[in-house]
């Protein structure tokens, strides 16, 4: 069966890695970015495309409602129905609670929860049986911050992707008897632009790299092999599912 794979967040970091690795194993990818992304989204399409795979750019921002709607119409009227959806849009907030901007707060649920979750709302209008879907598959990206309340201050980063893995859970439950398999991924440190500025701090991120078991921070390849596996078919029995993909976790380190 043909599939198509609509990826949030795809003009960088995991979500651009993702989609590179979907469109190589054959399946036509949706890139959705925001405006700001289009370049970077639009060179990984012209890309795939080179290479002989099927590639579609769609604008929209998760925390707006309407142009996440418009984006999933256009995917599916363009590169057929999908079978598989990844929420890897996402922002981090560096706020120490008690300096915490309540607009910036308010900005990372919008962005990190309510914006995957008017994802999933359209991913399931498109992909459920009840819905006339052929059934799919769901990938979260959640974060390790989640177990423990994140590194000092990113708590409140941590609490958003907390809520992901509830949301996950719950809607695994409401999905699995119309054919959709919900499940979500909990990255550590890994080398993207989120953590690019711990570059130029070797003593900094000897130290960080220094509290996760493996000594290292994960690659943005890592984390795609695992999405590409929960969208398969090999992981067919799986829902509802947090996965761990942090080198064994961490201790809390870094100062203010």
């Amino acid at each position: 069966m043909n599939t198509h794979i609509l990826i949030t967040g795809a003009a960088g970091g995991i979500g651009a890695v993702t989609a590179r690795m979907a469109a190589q194993r054959g399946s036509a990818v949706t890139l959705m970015a925001r405006a700001s992304g289009r370049g970077e989204a639009d060179k990984l399409a012209a890309e795939i495309v080179e290479a002989g795979g099927k590639a579609l750019v769609v604008i929209a921002d998760v925390s707006n409602e309407d142009e996440v709607v418009a984006a999933f119409q256009s995917a599916v009227e363009t590169l057929g129905p999908l079978s598989g959806v990844v929420n890897a849009a996402g922002i981090t907030a560096n706020a120490w609670v008690k300096d915490l901007d309540a607009g910036l707060a308010d900005k990372v649920m919008k962005i990190n929860v309510v914006g995957l979750m008017v994802c999933c709302r359209e991913a399931l209008r498109h992909m459920s049986t009840s819905s006339g879907g052929q059934g799919g598959s769901i990938v979260n990206v959640s974060s390790m911050a989640a177990t423990i309340g994140g590194r000092p201050g990113a708590s409140v980063y941590a609490a958003s992707k907390a809520a992901v893995d509830t949301f996950t859970t719950g809607l695994a439950r409401e999905a699995a008897a119309e054919g959709v398999r919900v499940n979500s991924i909990r990255p550590g440190m890994i080398a993207t632009k989120m953590t690019a500025n711990l570059d130029a701090n070797p003593e900094l991120l000897k130290a960080l790299e220094a509290s996760i078991p493996m000594g290292r921070r994960g690659q943005p390849e890592e984390i795609a092999e695992l999405a590409l596996w929960l969208l398969s078919p090999a992981a067919s029995f799986v829902t509802g599912a947090h996965v761990n993909a942090g080198g064994g976790g961490f201790h809390v380190a870094g100062e203010r």
